[in-house]
């Protein structure tokens, strides 16, 4: 490589991204948000804005086919597009499916991996509306691209976020990380033998948020019932700490966040201990919870206070005053953006 030259490795995923896009500028009238959010956002005539988003998942790099079934992957490929409509405050509606196949798939595998993909638009009512097909040398390749909708000019960006705003999340943090770590664990148990059965007793809710995640598409649903407005939301796909980094480097902000209120399960906590791993890093850069990381105006406290699957566990700030985690104890740790970067170095990605 020559040596003026960058490793994509050294920018990471996000700052590729930004790298590639900053002298993008839209010249349609019609694109009311471009590059930068969890979905763009087009507004053509009437009272509905356009969501669309893509998600690209390649064999090896975002699935292991040793210890994900094909119907569970199938699943997941959907659920991670309907994940960010809903990040936007918006409900999905359409998909199309791309795919790339190697040869060692048979038509069986291929119709098995679609049934995943068609429950999942069966139980949030997407449709599939097209797609395409082509070989691959390098295993399997999905890209799936959705398609949805949200009232005109109520769609949440990264970008809204006021200093004295709530930070709220739904759902518990970590359990997918956990069931990630205890699938990988039973691979490694059981290489080389064709009489291994896996053993996930007690732990099956570890394994199904990693297997089977799901959209919450019923917070956005009960924000709305409730008239709050959040004024910056996102989706936690690479860890609680790198997607409040995302929320604060967009709205030009900081924030505190609470050790002790960020929700984890009890079974999320118990193989942290059997793994000797740290609980509160598992929730701050884990990953693949897909659940909404949100900020509400400090007046709507009592009404997100009273919703069912959703937790207050911080506080947004002045930018100059950083961000940071207070610990049990009081101290004041600094929040980094550590979640998975499938652009870095092995060694570094391993740090």
């Amino acid at each position: 490589m020559n040596e003026n030259q960058t490793e994509i490795s050294s920018l990471g995923e996000f700052g590729l991204i930004d790298r590639l896009t900053e002298a993008i500028t839209p010249v349609n009238e019609a694109t009311a948000l471009g590059v930068g959010d969890d979905c763009a956002i087009l507004h053509y005539d009437g009272d509905k804005d356009i969501l669309v988003t893509t998600d690209l998942l390649l064999e090896n790099v975002h699935f292991d086919l040793t210890y994900v079934p094909l119907k569970h992957l199938g699943y997941k490929s959907a659920i991670v597009n309907f994940s960010d409509v809903c990040a936007m405050n918006g409900t999905p509606r359409q998909i199309t499916v791309s795919l790339g196949i190697s040869k060692r798939f048979t038509v069986e595998h291929i119709e098995e991996l679609y049934a995943g993909i068609r429950l999942a638009c069966e139980i949030y009512g997407v449709d599939i509306v097209g797609g395409d097909t082509s070989a691959s040398h390098q295993g399997l390749v999905i890209s799936i691209t959705c398609i949805g909708d949200a009232p005109h000019g109520k769609a949440v960006r990264r970008s809204g976020a006021h200093d004295t705003d709530l930070i709220c999340v739904s759902g518990d943090l970590g359990a997918a990380y956990m069931g990630l770590q205890l699938l990988e664990r039973e691979k490694v148990a059981s290489a080389g033998r064709t009489d291994f059965v896996p053993d996930f007793a007690g732990k099956e809710y570890l394994v199904e948020r990693q297997l089977k995640p799901e959209a919450r598409r019923d917070i956005v649903k009960a924000l709305a019932e409730k008239g709050i407005q959040p004024t910056a939301m996102i989706d936690i796909s690479d860890g609680l700490s790198s997607e409040l980094m995302h929320i604060c480097k967009e709205s030009k902000c900081g924030c505190r966040i609470y050790e002790d209120r960020i929700p984890i399960d009890y079974q999320t906590a118990v193989m942290a201990e059997e793994l000797n791993m740290n609980l509160v890093t598992a929730a701050l850069n884990g990953g693949e919870d897909y659940e909404l990381l949100f900020t509400v105006p400090l007046t709507d406290h009592e009404k997100v206070d009273k919703m069912e699957g959703v937790k207050v566990i911080g506080y947004i700030c002045k930018e100059e005053l950083g961000s940071a985690m207070i610990t049990r104890d009081g101290s004041e740790f600094p929040l980094r953006a550590q979640g998975w970067n499938p652009l870095a170095d092995a060694d570094d990605s391993a740090n």
